[in-house]
């Protein structure tokens, strides 16, 4: 892990096409500011590491689950 010192208004680049800019710090609360294309994804980490949790419990499956279904498809078909 890099670790920088910034001052408001300093910021560094990644790559050629994203820039993290400072704005503020208020006591133990950073804000920053990212410039990238549209085309790059940028997510607050907790809600990305929550979408992969959930990706990954959607295709985690076992037979249980499949029988379980079954039944609940018999049910509405009659």
């Amino acid at each position: 892990m890099l670790v920088l010192t910034r001052k408001p208004g300093q910021g560094i680049m990644i790559g050629d096409d994203v820039r993290i800019t400072l704005v503020d710090v208020k006591g133990d609360t950073v804000r920053i500011g990212i410039d990238a294309p549209r085309a790059t994804r940028v997510y607050r980490q907790e809600l990305y590491e929550a979408v992969r949790q959930e990706n990954r419990d959607a295709v985690s499956w076992d037979f249980s689950d499949l029988e379980a279904l079954d039944k609940h498809v018999s049910k509405e078909s009659k």
